[in-house]
């Protein structure tokens, strides 16, 4: 699985992330770090990324759009460090891993871990 890292988040999740199997680069390695969450879901969607973001506009614009692609992982949590939460993060990863390919929202936090598939409808 290809993830990209977004802004918000420290490129110290690249090597935590490769080290555990994916693909994985941080958004500033291929676009502007000012650019627009529609244009990394866009980009991410027509390369084949999975999004890993603390952002929650991510989930709203796949709401808003009623998108299939591309996936989101949010991470909830309070502390965002890939010391703190990135095991929790890597176990979810690989488990949900099918989902994700397939399209979905997968949000954690510190207790939690919440899975929805693409496109997200009101149920």
């Amino acid at each position: 699985m290809k993830l990209v890292v977004d802004m918000n988040l420290s490129p110290r999740w690249i090597s935590l992330l490769t080290d555990s199997g994916f693909e994985a680069l941080h958004w500033s390695t291929v676009g502007k770090a000012n650019a627009r969450d529609s244009e990394i879901m866009a980009w991410a969607s027509a390369n084949g990324y999975v999004v890993l973001t603390h952002d929650l506009d991510f989930s709203a614009i796949l709401a808003s759009t009623q998108g299939t692609t591309p996936s989101v992982v949010q991470i909830r949590a309070e502390d965002v460090s890939p010391d703190v939460i990135g095991a929790k993060i890597t176990r979810a990863l690989h488990q949900m891993e099918s989902e994700l390919e397939a399209g979905a929202l997968l949000s954690i936090d510190d207790i939690t871990t919440r899975l929805r598939l693409l496109p997200l409808l009101n149920r």
